[in-house]
């Protein structure tokens, strides 16, 4: 069983609620760093209102562009411009729009197979971070952002699936999905998710709270083995938050 005692939750009345408030985190942890910037984001449905709030004059203006680089947590195995394509929604929603086009790090997707996409994926992590070996001092994300699939999976980490123990790479390949859409996949892995001083999930959704309800149970799911080394917030909207369970509101 893991349980939630290191982890903020955070009930919000809804989408667009939760998308502010992911906004204003993401916003702390840019200024609380007058250095270089790394954001990791995630796919999905989730976090593409959080993206659009982004690319606004209300937000667009507080973020130093030119010091933040945007990473991705994980990647459908098809080409960049796919529907299915991660990077390409977080593009089309914000990034094309708002940040230099130098400091986006998609994953390669036109590699021979997925392992080969996570070795090259792992190489420019490694560059940018300027060591081999993770440092619990020095975090490589300032923070990733995360979603909760309804079989508790985070990432394209899958429940029962070798590559959510792996603990001795940054990047694994994912041969096939536990749930639709059914590609192969690239996806961090929980130690490089780990590496961030704040992890923030992104959970609405009525058809989130079943899901909901067995990790905050503790079941042992990649939902609930992902942990920052520093801070885990869970945004967690009206429909999705389980019955019986208390928060901050």
């Amino acid at each position: 069983m893991v349980g939630p005692q290191d982890r903020n939750l955070v009930r919000v009345a809804d989408r667009a609620t939760m998308a502010r408030v992911a906004a204003e985190h993401l916003l702390a942890r840019i200024d609380a760093n007058p250095a270089t910037i790394a954001v990791c984001l995630t796919g999905g449905s989730s976090p593409k209102q959080l993206y659009q709030l982004l690319a606004t004059d209300a937000y667009r203006e507080r973020i130093p562009w030119t010091r933040v680089h945007w990473f991705i947590g994980d990647e459908r195995y098809v080409p960049p411009g796919d529907p299915l394509h991660n990077m390409t929604m977080a593009c089309h929603a914000f990034l094309d729009a708002c940040a230099p086009a130098a400091n986006i790090h998609p994953i390669a997707t036109d590699r021979s197979d997925p392992e080969a996409s996570a070795c090259d994926y792992q190489r420019t992590l490694e560059a940018f971070y300027g060591a081999a070996r993770l440092d619990s001092a020095r975090p490589l994300f300032d923070l990733v952002l995360l979603g909760i699939g309804s079989d508790g999976h985070v990432a394209s980490l899958f429940p029962g699936f070798p590559a959510v123990d792996i603990a001795d790479r940054w990047v694994v390949g994912v041969d096939k999905a536990h749930v639709a859409p059914f590609v192969p996949r690239i996806s961090l892995t929980l130690p490089a998710l780990a590496s961030c001083r704040t992890m923030l999930f992104e959970v609405a959704g009525a058809d989130k709270r079943a899901i909901m309800t067995r990790v905050l149970a503790g079941e042992d799911l990649p939902a609930n083995r992902a942990r920052s080394i520093r801070e885990t917030i869970l945004l967690i909207d009206s429909e999705a938050w389980p019955e019986r369970q208390s928060g901050d509101i």
